[in-house]
């Protein structure tokens, strides 16, 4: 099994590879689907775990570049499409895969390159944008309304002075606008205190525009939904998340598609879901080890949960919707 020391010569590092790929258990013959390709982390574990076939999807034009030299070094094995994982069903070109695996949230890349906005760290534009299309960080913190702001901070970045930093950005724009990522940072430092954990005071600013920028909490559900249509029977889902919003999502998901969800009361009616279409590979999320914590910070957040695809049909459909062209 591929472990986290082989993959660090390469720069980057995939969060709980091992753990992924225990989920996953790639199998001779089979057809994995990489649904955050990144820098290829995930897809080269599998590819070298059993011969089998891979497509990788990418939102990101400029990761999806990136990894042709990969696909060349794998040819006929793996096949990288353009395009979100929430629409996997859909671009696959697959009728159904084995497995599916999702690592979420921004790549080391991406938080690296500076022009691509998305750290608080160093200075470049403030975009944002996974894909390069739609409205742009910079957009949203110039154009959208103060109370807008302030909600989105507070939502998606659990920011408790959301409305202190909603009010700070709408009279800076008014002075000029808000094109730089210090720039921004330093907006919200001047009213958000650092903590004495020593996260940066902008971290959840940064955050909660990310997500609303990529709409990634939109996107996680109609990827969970998609990997449901696409898994065949005994299929593998595993995903990792890092951040309690999407571990949520995640964890709820499978719950309700599983039948753990709770049954309700006079009060609350259980939902009508049908035959569970999951099997809960384990109940509690997996966490990395104390030694990939030390060897990637990233991977202090991480939980991962996994779960194995029954023959019910997907929830919501009466068939699953599968196949498309890439």
């Amino acid at each position: 099994m591929m472990s986290i020391q082989n993959t660090q010569a390469s720069g980057h590092v995939p969060v709980m590879l091992d753990e992924v790929l225990d989920a996953l258990a790639p199998r001779q013959g089979a057809i994995y689907l990489d649904g955050t390709f990144g820098r290829g982390g995930y897809a080269r574990g599998i590819l070298e775990a059993a011969d089998c076939r891979l497509v990788a999807l990418d939102r990101d034009p400029q990761a999806i570049a990136a990894g042709r030299a990969m696909e060349r070094e794998f040819a006929g094995r793996l096949r990288l499409v353009e395009g979100c994982f929430g629409d996997m069903d859909r671009i696959s070109g697959e009728a159904s895969v084995d497995g599916v695996a999702l690592d979420l949230g921004v790549s080391s890349p991406q938080l690296d390159e500076a022009e691509r906005g998305f750290s608080f760290r160093t200075d470049g534009p403030l975009d944002m944008r996974m894909s390069g299309e739609g409205p742009s960080a910079a957009d949203v913190v110039n154009e959208a309304p103060e109370a807008l702001l302030a909600d989105i901070i507070w939502r998606l970045g659990d920011e408790r002075r959301a409305r202190q930093v909603g009010r700070a950005l709408v009279a800076a724009r008014r002075e000029a606008p808000i094109t730089r990522t210090l720039q921004l940072a330093e907006i919200v430092r001047s009213v958000v205190r650092a903590s004495a954990d020593g996260i940066d005071p902008a971290t959840r600013t940064f955050q909660a525009l990310r997500l609303y920028v990529n709409d990634e909490l939109g996107e996680l559900e109609r990827g969970l939904a998609a990997a449901e249509r696409l898994l065949a029977p005994g299929g593998r889902l595993a995903v990792v998340s890092f951040h309690s919003l999407e571990d949520r999502i995640v964890k709820q998901f499978l719950r309700e598609r599983s039948g753990a969800a709770p049954r309700g009361s006079r009060h609350t009616p259980a939902l009508e879901l049908g035959e569970p279409s999951f099997e809960l590979l384990f109940r509690q999320a997996r966490r990395p080890g104390e030694e990939e914590c030390r060897i990637n910070p990233r991977a202090r957040s991480a939980r991962l949960r996994a779960a194995v695809r029954t023959a019910a049909p997907a929830h919501g459909h009466d068939a699953p919707q599968r196949g498309g062209t890439a």
